[in-house]
Formats: C-alpha cells, structure tokens, sequence
C-alpha cells in the first residue's frame, strides 16, 4: 500500500516586520510554502532600538541567529540619566542579559535583515502591496492584493502594524480596543558628536518632556523626543511638525536644540502617538493575528521585539503539534502566548505621572526614586523592572518537519 503525502500548506504573511519575518522563516522550515506581502518597496532597514530578552533569546538560539544577531549590538555599553548640563545623576544596572541595556541591543531593522538574510529558501516577498480583501470560507482562503493579484492560501498571518487595516477588514470592531497612552514619540537618526558616549542617556525635565540619545552601530546616533500631554502631530508635514516640538522643547536644556535642528534633515524621522492594542481574540477561521496588530505593547510596556519574536516560533510549533486542526492549533498559540503578552501590557499605576512628570516638585521627586532604585540595596528591585518576556514555561517543542 502506497504511502499518502501530505501536501504542502500554503500560508500568506502580511508585514515584512518581526513577527512575519519570524513567523515565515519557521513555517518555511516546516514546510509551508510562505508568501510574505509587504507595504513598503524594500525590507525596511534602520529604525530604533529594540532588545532581544526573556524567552526570545531561546527562540534566538533556536533559529540559529544569537550569535549573528549579537554581532549588530548597537555598541551601547549601559544607561545613564543626565541633567539639562548633561551631567550624569543615576545609572542603570544593565549587568546581565536584561538589564537596562540588554546584551542583545540592536536596531530594529538591523533584526529584520538578520533574519530575513537567513531565512529558509523558498520565501516569497511581495514587495509594495496591501491585502485589500479576505475571504474565509468554504475551500481555500482567498486574499485580494491592492496589486489585483489573488492568492489562495490555508491560513492568513497578520504581522502588520499597530493601525493594521488588514486587521479592520477582518475582526469586528468589538474585537479591538485601542488605547492612546498621550504620549508623543518623535525619532530620526542623528550625526553623531566627538561628545556623544557608548550609554544611552536619558534627561527629564518638566512639562512631561524627555530627551534621549542612543549610540549606533553605523557612526551616527539615534535621538528622540517623547512628550506627555501629547502634541497634536498626526498628518503635520516636517516643518509644522518641528515648529510644534521646538516651541514645547524651547526651554528643555541639554541636546534639545541639537536634535531639533538635526531632525530638520534626517532622512528616517518617525513620529508616533503611542497607542496599545488589545484584542479579545487573536484568531478567526483560518486568521490570526502576530505582533503589534494584535496586542501592540508601545515603548513604555518594552519587549515589543522579543513578543514578536517568539510569537512566530510559538505559532509554527502549535501548528506542526496539531496538523489536522487549524482551529486547535491557533487556540493552542494564543493560550501559551497570551499570559506573556498581558504581562508586558499591563502598566503600573501612575506610570505617566512618574514617567513624564509636570512640575519641578515632580520632577524632584523622580529624581529621588531615581536615586533610590539605583542605590546598592534597591538595585535587584530596578534590575527586575527591565525583564520582559519572561515566563516560567519553556518554549513548546517544534515538531520534526515530514514532507
């Protein structure tokens, strides 16, 4: 009696980010055939920091990639907070793999390429399209492409970004629920300076205002201006833009006015209104969410990469586990991932009064816990607020691919 080969699965992943840059290179391992749909004309290369931490690491050593991702380290050696003189006030315990400055610093699209550059052969990227439309029902899933092309495929992998409109064609609005945290976040890329160190450092100063400076691994520096109560930036051009934050950073001190000019011609400025997403499902049918579409943590949450990461592996490993129920295995991802990514979400009380304060009075009050969490005895307590993504459940076991 001849032997029934199991056909190929076919699976569509729209975002060339972390999550789908994961999750295609471990269901191409495990024999799908992978398209990967992407907005942009190009993989998108530089961006800001993002760390590599908790389990993620695992799934690092699974792919093969700790050591190459190690090799892009964004060459930051710790992080400090400085006054408007650019003195340093307090330092950040960043011994160890998590620590404020984890071992594992890299720019994020400097990840992307990394895994991109080593994914299994096979992948296809479509490069400069959107999903336009999808239909799950009976027989193949159907996406239509702004680019009039139709691909039928077993299963939809949403790895967009926090304002998905993949996810807004798919999931009823009761579905999601979005947060603004009214909080700006302007960044770009910064000529680096003979003054400029190996720390990141960090100034806070009164109207909810931060400045921070990042070293890079390319001979520049990476800057960025983070406000609370946000500034209304959405759709300002450049110049009105920078109009906005010179007049709210005018009396900031310290690398303000440095950055503001700078910001005036870098070619990579980024603004955005930071926003956490939460979902009360991630899958539907033969469709499911990875990533920030799905459960978008914001900078203050941390761990963004790392969740992402590990999400691509938990989704293909649960997938191989269950082979004959798409439905099993998407519940199966959503329960080992969900608990990791609502720890990441949940906030502290009173984090933005802390985080961004608004007077003098809480600014010196910032700086005494500063102080304190730094001090020898606090500093297991301020080492413990920087892990992310930790969890006493190992990775679930990846099933050997059969053809």
């Amino acid at each position: 009696m001849g032997v029934t080969m199991r056909q190929p699965r076919t699976v569509v992943v729209s975002g060339a980010s972390i999550a789908g840059l994961s999750t295609a290179f471990w269901l191409r391992r495990q024999g799908w055939n992978v398209t990967v749909i992407e907005r942009a004309d190009s993989l998108r290369d530089g961006g800001q920091n993002v760390d590599v931490r908790g389990v993620a690491r695992d799934t690092l050593h699974r792919m093969g990639l700790f050591d190459a991702v190690k090799a892009q380290n964004t060459t930051e050696t710790g992080t400090v907070i400085v006054d408007r003189h650019g003195a340093v006030t307090a330092e950040l315990p960043s011994d160890g793999p998590d620590g404020s400055t984890a071992e594992l610093e890299i720019l994020r699209g400097d990840l992307a390429r990394v895994i991109h550059d080593h994914l299994p052969r096979g992948v296809e990227f479509l490069y400069g399209d959107t999903i336009t439309a999808v239909t799950d029902g009976p027989g193949p899933l159907k996406v239509t492409t702004a680019g009039h092309r139709t691909l039928s495929c077993d299963l939809l992998v949403i790895a967009e970004g926090v304002r998905s409109t993949t996810r807004e064609l798919v999931f009823p609005p009761g579905t999601v629920t979005t947060t603004d945290l009214d909080v700006s976040m302007v960044f770009g890329t910064v000529p680096r300076t003979r003054d400029d160190t190996t720390t990141w450092r960090w100034h806070n100063t009164t109207h909810g205002r931060q400045i921070h400076l990042r070293p890079d691994p390319h001979g520049t520096t990476r800057a960025m201006l983070c406000c609370s109560p946000a500034e209304e930036l959405a759709g300002l051009g450049r110049p009105e833009a920078l109009t906005r934050l010179r007049h709210r950073f005018a009396d900031a001190g310290w690398q303000a006015p440095r950055i503001l000019d700078d910001f005036a011609s870098t070619d990579d400025l980024y603004i955005d209104q930071l926003t956490q997403i939460r979902m009360t499902t991630w899958h539907q049918g033969r469709i499911v969410m990875a990533g920030d579409a799905g459960w978008c943590v914001t900078p203050m949450g941390g761990g963004g990469a790392s969740l992402a990461l590990t999400s691509g592996y938990v989704l293909a490993a649960q997938l191989a586990t269950h082979p004959d129920s798409t439905e099993n295995a998407l519940a199966a991802y959503e329960t080992w991932m969900r608990p990791l990514v609502d720890q990441v979400q949940t906030l502290p009380r009173g984090w933005k009064r802390f985080a961004y304060p608004q007077t003098r009075a809480g600014l010196k009050i910032r700086h005494i816990a500063e102080k304190a969490l730094t001090s020898r005895p606090f500093r297991p307590l301020a080492r413990k607020l920087t892990e992310v993504a930790q969890t006493s459940l190992s990775l679930p076991d990846m099933p050997r691919a059969t053809s």
